[in-house]
């Protein structure tokens, strides 16, 4: 089930791009910009707090995570 994440526009805002944000969580690039798409199938809780840790935001801001059906 496809997984809504809004890290595209949370990186927009704080004028981050992707590249910069996976020095910062020491992810690789590819994985940063799976999480960019509008819907992924899969995607690891870690890895999210790692990148809401870095950005200095709960997981509220990247939307909520919805799950979509």
């Amino acid at each position: 089930m496809p997984i809504s994440i809004k890290l595209k526009a949370s990186l927009k805002e704080r004028d981050l791009s992707q590249r910069e944000l996976a020095r910062m969580t020491g992810m690789r690039p590819n994985t940063i910009s799976h999480l960019c798409l509008d819907n992924v199938d899969r995607v690891y809780l870690s890895t999210l707090e790692t990148v809401c840790k870095v950005l200095d935001i709960d997981i509220q801001e990247l939307g909520g995570v919805v799950l979509l059906y």
